[in-house]
């Protein structure tokens, strides 16, 4: 038996949580185009007959403004401490040299299998060059291609991933998908609807709290609350006589429903926090 901790890094956009839900074979982590959309640090367990796997999801690296990018950040660290696989992400059409100072920074004294995404996109001649150029690294065991929303050489990196696994006994029950409690997928499926409609810098300057979540026979009720920061933030989220609250109502309960299996009914309320992303009671309140 195999078990243990993969963590996956990277910069904001690389395409982690793409990843990871081409991993898991279904959605587990929001995914948007907009960087910096992963907050939390979200592990989800993949289990085989023969191994256990623990993916861990964390945000992209970047230099703190708030005390939430504090927190972020705090994610990071606590999958570097426990790794015993590191997934190194970058996209390749970036300069590798970048990612490159990144990972050089992590020192992972763990195996790091380098991951080339987005190879779909790119000309096989600047792959080989990628390629060699990690390969010379130090900190690489082993580079893979892959192209995480077009699910190519997902295979191949599991079985990369599988030969650097630890010997070990299962951390979690064969049917556990997370250890992340579902109130917090509800939450992070509201916080991309938001990424979704909402321009610029709105998203970043949002949280989303769930406030109920009752379970009956027929349906599931969910209240929760939009945070934002100034009143002029409020009005843009409800919209002209409410018409954007109630589309991402009705876009949230969709995709909610989809990851329940079960109807929804849903309320959002729009609450306004200044500077809540600097304030650490809100932002233990609202789980980061």
């Amino acid at each position: 038996m195999k078990a243990g901790f993969v963590n996956i890094f990277g910069k904001p956009n690389a395409g982690k949580s793409t990843l990871i839900n081409a991993l898991m074979g279904e959605k587990l982590a929001i995914v948007s185009p907009k960087v910096q959309t992963t907050r939390h640090r979200i592990k989800t367990i993949l289990s085989g007959a023969d191994y256990q796997i623990i993916f861990s999801d964390t945000p992209g690296i970047i230099e703190p403004k708030y005390k939430l990018h504090e927190k972020m950040m705090q994610a990071v660290r606590s999958g570097l401490e426990d790794a015993d696989v590191a997934l190194l992400i970058t996209d390749a059409r970036e300069n590798p040299e970048e990612s490159d100072r990144i990972f050089s920074h992590l020192q992972l004294k763990v195996p790091c299998i380098i991951l080339l995404n987005k190879t779909d996109l790119v000309k096989p001649e600047v792959l080989q060059e990628r390629r060699a150029f990690f390969e010379s690294k130090p900190y690489c065991k082993k580079v893979v291609e892959i192209s995480a929303l077009k699910k190519s050489g997902i295979e191949e990196l599991m079985g990369v991933i599988l030969e650097f696994l630890p010997e070990g006994l299962p951390f979690y029950d064969n049917d556990d998908l997370s250890d992340l409690p579902t109130k917090f997928f509800v939450s992070e499926l509201i916080r991309e609807k938001v990424f979704e409609l909402y321009e610029e810098e709105l998203p970043y300057q949002t949280a989303v709290l769930v406030q109920e979540f009752k379970e009956k026979t027929t349906l599931t009720k969910i209240s929760a609350d939009i945070i934002v920061q100034r009143e002029s933030q409020k009005a843009i989220i409800l919209g002209e006589r409410g018409s954007m609250i109630k589309k991402l109502g009705t876009l949230s309960r969709i995709s909610i429903e989809s990851f329940l299996g079960q109807k929804v009914f849903l309320e959002l309320f729009v609450k306004v926090r200044p500077k809540w992303r600097d304030n650490e009671i809100h932002l233990k309140e609202y789980g980061y």
